[in-house]
């Protein structure tokens, strides 16, 4: 089963918020497996949202980021430092079940947590990239594969679905989880910069330049040296995107459609670049294929993606009606769920 980065370079485009609702809705469709969140954001709003949100979440990860040892992602970075060209076998130590914390989640979907020590550990990660042996910048690259590694064995399977979410920034620890994922989900808002934002996905993942002989990005040439898999895009997501009226809805469906053509422009050059989906669908043979396969949209849900995101509850099981967001009573409207859930509903049953 494949391992899902949810990444763009582009801050402020709800990937977090769309790591929370497709890992929730995934494992609530898929009650005989078990799914795994890895949050490789310091902001660690993924793991804020499925531990229960910006009251419970927020004291849940502050509990667990100050306990010794430090079971998160950021325990397992440092553990891998003290010794980064050997695994130690313990990634599954760190893994917590989200229903322990918030029974609003599945009990089949399991997380380690995001930390904002990543970016403290970011230069010390660096360094163990440089020095010892010749493969050592592929050794440490493997680290987050190594921890999914762990957590199936323990689980006692050969595989499980697993979602990680990536920060923009393309730190090293982004890196490494792109270094461990098969397939890429890019999230994009409907605005100019989200253009140039996926330009740089994929110049910076697959080495992609728009000036011939541009420099490739130093990632992509050594992960090619490597032989190091890179994730390939499953589909790009433009994600809350608002239909508040007619004329907003055309700039916003330009800009959408703009994104398209630089992803389609891609595939055209370099299809190996791309997941095909479902598994045996042939190819798409024309841009409107190609958009059916690989494009995706999510609807703003307005009041009602704020109460799911700040009450940890996944957008497909809240209702309407009054719901208390940090002490005060906030509306959701059915309308507004109508604008949202069948998307999450939808995109999900595409994931394979």
């Amino acid at each position: 089963m494949p391992t899902y980065a949810i990444w763009n370079n582009k801050g402020g485009v709800g990937k977090s918020y769309l790591t929370f609702q497709i890992a929730a809705e995934y494992a609530r469709t898929h009650q005989d497996e078990k799914i795994l969140v890895i949050d490789m954001c310091p902001q660690s709003n993924s793991s804020s949202m499925l531990l229960g949100g910006m009251v419970n979440g927020e004291m849940a990860l502050d509990e667990i980021g100050s306990a010794m040892p430090r079971y998160t992602i950021a325990g397992y970075v440092r553990e891998r430092i003290a010794s980064p060209y050997h695994t130690p076998g313990t990634g599954s130590t760190y893994v917590l079940r989200v229903r322990d914390r918030n029974n609003r989640i599945p009990g089949n979907l399991f997380l380690v947590t995001g930390d904002e020590e990543l970016e403290v550990l970011s230069s010390r990660v660096l360094n163990a990239t440089q020095p010892g042996p010749d493969d050592a910048w592929t050794k440490v690259h493997l680290w987050v594969r190594d921890l999914i590694d762990d957590v199936q064995e323990s689980w006692g399977v050969d595989s499980c679905t697993v979602f990680i979410d990536c920060n923009p920034s393309f730190g090293i620890y982004t890196e490494l989880a792109l270094s461990a994922s098969d397939r890429l989900i890019i999230p994009f808002s409907a605005d100019g910069s989200s253009k140039r934002a996926v330009r740089t996905v994929l110049s910076l993942l697959y080495g992609t330049t728009r000036i011939t002989g541009g420099e490739r990005s130093e990632f992509a040439r050594k992960s090619e040296a490597a032989r190091l898999r890179v994730p390939k895009i499953y589909c790009y997501v433009g994600n809350r995107l608002t239909q508040a009226n007619r004329t907003s809805a055309t700039a916003f469906r330009t800009v959408v459609n703009e994104i398209g053509i630089e992803i389609f422009n891609v595939w055209r050059t370099n299809p190996n670049y791309f997941c095909i989906h479902p598994e045996g669908t042939p190819a798409p043979a024309t841009q409107k294929a190609f958009r059916d396969m690989f494009k995706y949209e999510v609807n703003d849900a307005n009041s009602a993606s704020v109460v799911s995101s700040a009450l940890g509850i996944p957008i497909v099981s809240l209702t309407a009606g009054q719901h208390e967001v940090a002490g005060r009573p906030v509306s959701v409207n059915q309308t507004q769920l109508d604008r949202q859930q069948p998307n999450i509903v939808e995109l999900v049953s595409r994931i394979e």
